[in-house]
């Protein structure tokens, strides 16, 4: 069973996003890197994991 949410890391939400963008979820490693970046002191940090799992609705082709 899992422990309390709360106590997840934002190390924890990043290796959860790494997960879910290897297995072609971005818009869910979107989410968890959002949160890790949310719980990054640094802001330089936070830019960078930002960048890294960018909002897949702001970047994805729309085709016919």
């Amino acid at each position: 069973m899992l422990g309390d949410p709360a106590d997840l890391t934002a190390a924890d939400h990043l290796d959860a996003a790494r997960e879910m963008a290897a297995t072609n979820r971005p818009f869910l490693a979107y989410l968890l890197a959002e949160e890790a970046a949310r719980l990054t002191t640094d802001p330089a940090t936070a830019a960078d994991i930002r960048a890294a799992f960018p909002d897949p609705n702001l970047t994805r082709k729309e085709t016919d």
